[in-house]
């Protein structure tokens, strides 16, 4: 009689650390769908902002730095990146 308390707590535990395993994946996996949107998001943007600009002779390179600054902010990265080619 004692052995099934034991087993009935023990998938209670189970239970209680899958959940919490669970919750504590759930977090970091918000964050990078959040950054692969706003990646995705960018690119687009800065390839419809250099293919629209082709024709008024306005670009802005493809580099690391305005790949990095474009994925990671997204549309505001992208106009970051505008305000900064008209300045300098």
């Amino acid at each position: 009689m004692f052995e099934e308390y034991q087993v009935v707590f023990a998938y209670i535990i189970g239970i209680i650390l899958l959940y919490f395993s669970g919750r504590f994946l759930v977090t970091p996996m918000k964050i990078a769908v959040r950054l692969i949107f706003n990646a995705v998001l960018g690119a687009i943007s800065l390839l419809l902002i250099n293919l629209v600009g082709s024709f008024f002779n306005y670009h802005i390179a493809l580099n690391p730095v305005t790949a990095f600054i474009a994925g990671i902010l997204g549309i505001p990265g992208i106009l970051l990146l505008v305000v900064l080619k008209q300045v300098f």
